[in-house]
């Protein structure tokens, strides 16, 4: 079992852990030193045992908070969830019928009798000009 070195308000302390857990160790150490540090500011020297308690209450009171927020979360998404079955299993609503003007045909006849007049004019102006 290895024998690990922490530091926690300016004190340090020899732990052991589980072979590989080294690096977890010191990262959970860095964030009780961090809250070790700030009563250490707000206070000022008090003893280790107070430090520590002091520590541990304000990391307990954030996990509190964590926890609050991870249960208020939890249950945003099993409302989402539920919203969302509810939604699969609705039937499908009907296709919506979209109607489409049809020209008819005696108008398409009179546009391309137009366009044809349109072009022999055309024609005969431009051969009015090279003329």
């Amino acid at each position: 079992m290895p024998e690990v070195d922490i530091t926690i308000g300016g004190r340090s302390f020899q732990v052991f852990c589980q072979e590989g857990e080294e690096r977890n160790l010191h990262a959970a150490a860095k964030i009780m030193d961090d809250e070790a540090t700030a009563v250490l500011a707000q206070i000022g020297r008090i003893p280790e045992s107070r430090m520590l308690l002091m520590a541990s209450l304000m990391l307990a009171y954030k996990a509190a908070g964590f926890q609050d927020d991870l249960l208020a979360m939890e249950a945003k998404l099993n409302e989402a969830q539920s919203a969302l079955a509810r939604l699969r299993s609705a039937p499908a609503p009907a296709p919506e019928r979209i109607e489409v003007p049809v020209v008819p045909a005696s108008v398409t006849d009179t546009l391309a009798e137009i366009a044809a007049r349109a072009e022999a004019l055309a024609e005969t102006i431009d051969g009015k000009r090279a003329g």
